[in-house]
């Protein structure tokens, strides 16, 4: 996998040892030698395209929000956004061929919420819990709770202050929000889970099976399911292949039934992962019987 392919796949904000974990270090410093990687910060890096979408902000004299804010304050996301996210007074009139080329927002800002021409952090994860859908938004949300850069208790009271459209799914958000998450991938299929209403599923729970302690990405204490996001694409050697397959193993002859999703079946195909989860909870009703 290429670093560019990957550095998507880790939602276009990730750490360098996030990208070497499945690229060469030398691939790493060929990107950001040749441009298609952008070096943030010591140790960061993200695609080209977080660069541009801020001073797209600023030719509009707008601010950079939502998920082309949330890139710029490093978290990864979902999908990195395709045209730039910019917020712009209430009363502003934008021509056409300027609305096709940016997701505008309109909105007054408060002095507070804005920082250098980005909406603040906290500002940003409740723009991102309003207007997108369920699992982009938790996926943002997710991010910046394991950064550090916004916590949890700030994150709740701010949804519960917002009134209008998009509050009660702002509030939801902020509930299931959790820096437990390792990346976009796991935030999403928590998201597809919850949304789903199945299982009641907890992320990172210590789970003890043939004198090992694991933490799967979601469990159902009661019903004794585990749910995975299988790191297959991610795997740089036999090693780490290994050390998951004697986690699925472990699980499994301890009495967990075990569900493993792709990146891409979580990602591309959420529908899938719904049918599955049909499936099993037929297949879970009639071994009550």
């Amino acid at each position: 996998m290429d670093v560019e392919t990957a550095l998507r796949h880790l939602g276009g904000v990730a750490s360098a040892k996030a990208i070497e974990a499945v690229c060469p270090r030398r691939d790493l410093r060929a990107a950001v030698d040749c441009g298609t990687v952008l070096r943030l910060a010591r140790g960061r890096y993200a695609l080209p395209e977080v660069r541009g979408q801020r001073r797209i902000a600023s030719e509009l004299s707008g601010v950079l929000s939502h998920l082309s804010a949330a890139q710029h304050w490093g978290w990864a996301v979902k999908d990195v956004p395709d045209r730039a996210w910019v917020t712009v007074r209430r009363n502003r009139v934008l021509r056409p061929e300027v609305r096709v080329r940016v997701h505008a927002v309109h909105a007054d800002l408060e002095a507070s919420e804005v920082v250098a021409g980005v909406t603040g952090k906290l500002r940003t994860v409740l723009d991102c819990a309003r207007r997108l859908p369920f699992d982009e938004a938790l996926a943002v949300a997710d991010s910046a709770l394991r950064s550090g850069d916004v916590t949890h208790a700030d994150l709740v009271a701010g949804a519960a202050r917002l009134r209008g459209r998009g509050a009660p799914e702002a509030r939801r958000v902020a509930r299931d929000a959790t820096a437990d998450a390792a990346n976009p991938f796991e935030s999403v299929l928590r998201a597809i889970v919850l949304d789903h209403g199945g299982l009641t599923v907890r992320p990172q729970i210590a789970i003890t099976a043939r004198g090992q302690i694991f933490h799967p990405d979601l469990v159902d204490v009661g019903r004794r399911v585990v749910v995975e996001a299988d790191s297959w694409t991610f795997h740089s050697d036999h090693r780490t292949h290994a050390r998951d397959c004697v986690r699925y193993t472990a699980l499994t002859v301890a009495g967990w039934l075990v569900l493993r999703f792709t990146w891409e079946q979580v990602m591309r195909s959420p529908s899938y992962v719904r049918a599955v989860l049909d499936d099993l909870e037929v297949a879970l009703a009639e071994a009550d019987r």
